[in-house]
């Protein structure tokens, strides 16, 4: 059995997959609308009564944890920042249901075209990369592609990871 992965190790290999300029471009755009459209299609399934305590106990919130503690054994640092990101998709999640019209899609139709376009973006992204996503490797890279773009946010503000 091989030594464990670092999140450097994780990062870089995903890395690898990700030279081009306009692949780089797309995913800044691409991988939190996924991120945040599985959140809101999460957010949308039907809790069960004896699960419903408030709105924010739901699927998204559940399903974040073991995302929550594969981040953790890679990196506090970039756990935090993850966090964050993942209050700011149920923000987003939260105030959308709270808001919308009737005449307004639900959260989980509005979810699930951002999602499609998104994957579009992403495998033209791959295309011109001439490289198949990381994900069809390992996927664990599905996780890793939202910490790779934080990744350079902390190394633009000097936080280590």
């Amino acid at each position: 059995m091989g030594e464990a992965r670092t999140m450097q190790d994780w990062l870089d290999g995903y890395g690898e997959s990700h030279q081009n300029s306009l692949n780089k471009k797309i995913h800044w755009i691409a991988v939190p609308l996924i991120f945040l459209t599985i959140v809101g299609l999460l957010w949308s399934v039907p809790v069960p009564e004896v699960l419903a305590i408030n709105e924010w106990v739901n699927f998204a919130t559940l399903m974040l944890i073991p995302v929550f503690i594969f981040y953790a054994r890679l990196s506090l640092s970039l756990t935090f920042g993850m966090t964050l990101w993942c209050v700011f998709c149920f923000g987003v999640c939260y105030v959308y249901e709270s808001s919308i019209e009737s005449s307004a899609l639900p959260l989980w139709q509005t979810c699930l075209i951002v999602f499609v376009l998104a994957w579009i973006g992403q495998f033209y992204g791959h295309k011109v990369e001439g490289q198949k996503p990381s994900f069809f490797e390992d996927l664990q890279y599905l996780m890793i592609g939202p910490a790779w773009l934080m990744s350079f946010i902390y190394d633009k503000f000097g936080i280590k990871y």
